[in-house]
């Protein structure tokens, strides 16, 4: 089946190309401590060998930066670097990856005098230098908070879009357009509209695709299938991340299922209608990556989902998140949200905070505000 593609520019990252008529590339994300050099080089190679066409590595000290360099000197994956927080990191990584990552929402927390301009000139000057890519990573928990003030509180792409647009044109200003954008959202739906909605914008410009917190297989790679069978279909789309709640050694199913979905969307094998469960209890989670402060954060993510089992036909959404990074914002669209830290877990509801609990200690407090969720509701109906 001969598959439409949007006209984007091509975009070379390390030894692949992206873009125009290129493949569409497969990655992921290391899920174990940077620092532990061993085994982030096994994670990489084992992504490789499962088809990986990028390993993403996150960054956020400089001891992470250091370690990054000896894993450099380990593998020949194609690297891409997640700078988090610290978008000064780049001069210390770049000369060791093929493409640099930085969230424009998270520009503002570090130097907040200094305009974001000029941390982003900084970041082209760096990778210009160093023969690198870059990505403008869109997140809908961390948008730029300039952007999320001038649109209604309701409307959640517009900033996004927004955002991305004015950063790919200070990008064209400074005459570096070896980049490429991502847009994610934990809703299918979402995704899918900020997409189009930006390449009808932007149709020059490689898009990476990925449903952000789309949480445990089977139900994680389901709502990543309706997001990418609807945009690949209509030509978006240059690259993928599959990102699912796993546990280490089982990371390179994000692998095997982004080349599952691109393989059935080529032979025609795709749904007519997404429909995503806006009827049903809706758990959304967060892929297991460097960032996560305690592995208890994967296994508390499947005993959400079998504990809300009996809830399943009434729809509230559920945010297990397993940052502090993203945690915070990414849990406030959510009726009810987690994020975990090293030793405890805060509950939200909505942008609420309502406490940190221990790990052990969570799921009955949960359940507990799960059921005056659903009985608040009922009454309303009756």
């Amino acid at each position: 089946m001969e598959l439409p593609r949007n006209p984007t520019r091509s975009l070379r990252i390390g030894s692949i190309t992206i873009g125009a008529l290129h493949p569409i590339a497969v990655q992921s994300m290391t899920a174990t401590q940077t620092q532990d050099i061993a085994a982030t080089v096994a994670q990489v190679n084992d992504l490789c060998v499962a088809g990986a066409d990028v390993v993403r590595i996150a960054v956020d000290s400089r001891q992470d930066a250091d370690a990054l360099a000896e894993i450099r000197q380990q593998t020949a994956a194609n690297l891409s670097v997640d700078l988090q927080e610290n978008y000064r990191l780049a001069e210390h990584v770049a000369g060791h990856v093929d493409k640099i990552r930085y969230n424009p929402g998270h520009l503002y927390h570090h130097e907040r005098r200094k305009p974001w301009q000029d941390k982003v000139k900084f970041l082209v000057d760096v990778a210009a230098e160093n023969d690198c890519a870059m990505r403008i990573g869109v997140n809908c928990g961390s948008v730029d908070p300039a952007k999320r003030e001038q649109f209604d509180e309701e409307d959640s792409i517009g900033p996004m879009i927004a955002s991305a647009v004015e950063h790919c044109e200070l990008l064209d200003r400074l005459n570096y357009t070896r980049y490429c954008v991502s847009l994610k959202d934990s809703n299918p739906a979402k995704v899918i509209e900020v997409n189009q909605r930006f390449a009808n914008e932007r149709p020059d410009v490689p898009l990476h695709l990925g449903v952000t917190e789309a949480g445990l297989p089977p139900d994680g790679i389901i709502k990543t299938r309706i997001a990418f069978e609807q945009l690949i279909s209509r030509g978006i789309g240059d690259t993928i991340r599959v990102s699912l709640t796993v546990p280490n050694l089982r990371k390179s199913e994000e692998i095997a299922a982004g080349r599952q979905i691109l393989a059935d969307i080529a032979a025609g094998r795709v749904r007519s209608v997404v429909d995503f469960g806006l009827r049903t209890i809706n758990i959304i989670s967060c892929p297991s990556c460097s960032r996560v402060e305690n592995e208890a954060f994967i296994e508390l993510a499947q005993q959400v989902k079998e504990m809300t089992r009996y809830a399943e036909q009434h729809a509230v959404t559920i945010a297990v998140m397993g940052c502090r990074v993203n945690g915070p914002g990414e849990t406030d669209d959510a009726d009810l949200g987690l994020w975990c830290g090293p030793n405890q877990v805060h509950l939200k509801k909505g942008s609420w905070d309502l406490g940190a609990f221990s790990y052990d200690a969570i799921l009955p407090r949960l359940k507990q505000e799960l059921d005056a969720l659903i009985a608040k509701r009922m009454l309303s109906a009756v």
